[in-house]
């Protein structure tokens, strides 16, 4: 680092006046400052060390920062094609980001994200939580190691605004006597929580044995520190409730589904359910499965959003006719549109217009995921390539400039 003495006379007073300024002032500038900017600015003085690396500064700058969806792609082949797990930023106008999404690993699964933190299964006996910004990213113990039945589907990562902490939760199946396996996909009893920097995962009993099934079948979402995921109900009309787990209080509640019975497409067989964070509420989709091809479904797909959760109040949000070419479930609903993936692997979303939906505006081809060549030690470094050549234009660019600004100072 060079001293006081060896800088330039300009230098040294164009720093002083910087820091003459106001901290609020300084602040204010640093809150619209991407990320990678202001792990830049962090070196050039204590002072901005300082604010950057404040914990309220940082809670303000996530607050101010444009928000992001993320698609992510699973480990899986396509069309005989074996691609690796990879994912794309989508900003508000929907449009793909061309930001690379390093920190994911190629056999990486995503369990939940928030506040720009993923939480990602890998197949090791550890979990993995990084920072899409940074490209930081620490390693954790999963809460039982080689177990033959777990699932990525069976974790979830989610952040309580009060406590400010950040838990990750595992719903872990019951154990059967006689049985070769020691823990079975089909009940559970017990959530597992890990909180980020107790370094230990706690046992909390469930208020009675719940389906794994259908945890894997519907999924499970964390909004504004609570837990929610479906579980059976045959007395109740849709023959389901939601079950909520307080990340704070880590304790459990049970909602009702709406009193309205979902109406049946004729003809059609079965319903299937899932659950959903859309826009920050809690949602749950439902649609008829067609009876001779189960995985496909039939008239239309009725989303419906949590009102309000304390007086159990539901409304109808969307009521979309699906087509049997797309994969069961919405994949996604960000603002006021849906994406669906098809059968043949690609991605469409589509603007959410009343009732139905009806304007095609991308297709997002899992095509243009990196490819895995024949050589399997290579599939990483492939992956890699682009991302780290970009970076090494980005730091030869920055070298070029302060170099440049370097001599400026020197002629003045």
């Amino acid at each position: 680092m060079v001293s006081e003495e060896t800088k330039p006379k300009k230098q040294r007073d164009e720093e002083c006046i910087i820091n003459c300024l106001p901290g609020e002032l300084i602040e204010r500038i640093f809150l619209k400052l991407p990320v990678s900017t202001l792990l830049r600015c962090t070196g050039v003085c204590e002072q901005w060390h300082k604010i950057i690396r404040d914990p309220q500064f940082v809670t303000s700058h996530l607050q101010h920062a444009p928000r992001y969806a993320l698609l992510f792609f699973p480990q899986e082949s396509v069309l005989g094609e074996p691609h690796p797990a990879d994912a794309i930023l989508i900003d508000e106008a929907w449009s793909p980001s061309t930001y690379a999404v390093p920190v994911i690993g190629p056999d990486d699964f995503l369990c939940g994200s928030c506040n720009g933190l993923l939480c990602l299964y890998t197949k090791s006996s550890t979990l993995k939580i990084t920072n899409l910004a940074t490209g930081e990213f620490l390693h954790l113990e999963k809460p039982v190691k080689n177990l033959r039945g777990d699932h990525f589907l069976f974790y979830n990562f989610g952040f309580h605004p009060l406590t400010k902490e950040y838990k990750i939760t595992h719903f872990l199946g019951d154990s059967v006597e006689g049985r070769p396996r020691p823990h079975n996909n089909n009940r559970f009893s017990v959530i597992q929580v890990y909180t980020l920097g107790d370094e230990k995962w706690r046992d909390i009993k469930t208020p009675e044995a719940l389906s794994l099934n259908c945890v894997k079948n519907s999924g499970a979402v964390t909004i504004d520190g609570t837990l929610y995921w479906l579980i059976e109900d045959m007395v109740a009309s849709w023959q389901h409730a939601v079950m909520t787990f307080d990340l704070c209080e880590e304790s459990f509640a049970q909602i009702q589904l709406p009193a309205t019975k979902p109406e049946d497409f004729a003809g059609g067989g079965s319903r299937r359910y899932w659950i959903r964070e859309m826009d920050g509420k809690v949602c749950v989709a439902t649609a008829q499965t067609c009876p001779s091809l189960p995985r496909r479904l039939v008239g239309k797909l009725q989303i419906w959003e949590l009102e309000n959760k304390k007086e159990q109040r539901w409304s109808q949000k969307y009521n979309v006719q699906y087509s049997p070419d797309y994969i069961p479930g919405p994949n996604l609903v960000y603002g006021d549109k849906i994406i669906l993936q098809r059968r043949d692997g690609n991605l469409y979303s589509y603007e959410l217009l009343g009732e139905n939906f009806n304007t095609k505006l991308y297709v997002y081809k899992k095509t243009a995921i990196a490819r895995m060549p024949k050589q399997r030690e290579g599939w990483e470094l492939k992956k890699w390539k682009a991302w780290e050549h970009q970076l090494s234009e980005n730091e030869r660019m920055w070298s070029d400039t302060h170099r440049d600004e370097h001599k400026g100072t020197e002629r003045a």
